[in-house]
């Protein structure tokens, strides 16, 4: 007599499942991080639609190259996949997301992978130069969405979700309150600059509205998002020469100035001011000023 079989869900749904699972939607990403409590967590619906591709290009390819039926049966293949991956030529970011994404859905860390490659400010493509999907997008005849992304700093997800009236009036400084939208479900008061009256009557006149129906997949939104931390970094930042030396290195018994972020690896030689850093990252939605000098400000 056959045995009753259990027929397992299609690798898809397997899939899904499995990310269903890490699901925190809603949650403060900033809390757990705190916690550390990050590990089996997805914060975002676009992480967790990003991540349900990658995984499914792996389980697909494991499917097709051993037979395999499960995740389960997988997972001994992941670190063939990523090498692969990296032998196809993909940025390091790409292979990296992918790392992240397997290490969610079998809910461990990217360490117990083989080791990705060194993704280098000069090595990403993001944002840098025209990309294929850029050439369909006109900045000209979309001038109003770039001047307020340059403006604001707002993330795609944001900018979606944003209404007009998330417009704050603080002692005659203007601030887009983010509570919608944004990474980990942080909330923050972006700053508004340049373009300030554009900005604010585009918002107001939209009311309680979305401030933009839709937003252009060709949209660089990275891109504008940095050139916002780079004017207002350059607002804030004080000449190198004026940052008090303000620490004593015990080893040496030198003065030297704490205030000052010295770049490493391919930006090394180049100094930031951090107290200019911390409210760029701030307004940005950002913990790590790291992330401010590596991605974000140029020139």
């Amino acid at each position: 007599m056959a045995r009753n079989r259990v027929k397992l869900p299609s690798m898809v749904k397997q899939v899904q499942n499995a990310l269903d699972e890490k699901l925190a939607i809603g949650e403060s990403k900033h809390i757990d991080k705190i916690n550390g409590e990050t590990q089996n967590k997805i914060y975002s619906w676009e992480t967790y639609r990003s991540y349900m591709k990658h995984c499914n290009y792996f389980t697909k390819w494991a499917k097709e190259q051993y037979g395999c039926k499960s995740i389960e049966q997988c997972r001994p293949y992941v670190d063939e996949w990523l090498k692969s991956r990296s032998e196809k030529g993909l940025s390091a970011y790409t292979q990296k997301l992918e790392a992240s994404a397997l290490a969610k859905m079998y809910g461990c860390s990217t360490k117990d992978f083989i080791k990705t490659d060194i993704r280098h400010r000069a090595d990403i493509s993001r944002s840098r130069g025209e990309k294929v999907r850029d050439r369909h997008f006109s900045e000209e005849k979309n001038k109003e969405l770039v001047n307020f992304c340059k403006s604001t700093g707002l993330r795609r997800a944001e900018l979606k979700a944003l209404t007009g009236d998330k417009l704050l009036e603080k002692n005659g400084q203007y601030f887009i309150k983010v509570d919608s939208g944004s990474k980990g479900g942080r909330y923050r008061e972006a700053p508004v600059i340049e373009n300030v009256k554009e900005v604010v009557e585009r918002m107001q006149r939209v009311g309680n509205g979305k401030v933009f129906e839709k937003i252009p997949n060709g949209a660089d939104i990275h891109a504008y998002r940095s050139c916002y931390a780079t004017t207002l970094y350059n607002s804030l930042a004080r000449p190198k020469e004026e940052i008090p030396y303000d620490k004593i290195n015990r080893g040496t018994g030198h003065k030297y100035q704490s205030q000052v972020y010295f770049c490493q690896k391919d930006l090394k030689g180049v100094t930031y001011d951090k107290v200019a850093m911390l409210e760029v990252s701030r307004a940005l939605g950002h913990n790590r000023i790291s992330i401010i000098a590596e991605h974000y400000i140029r020139g």
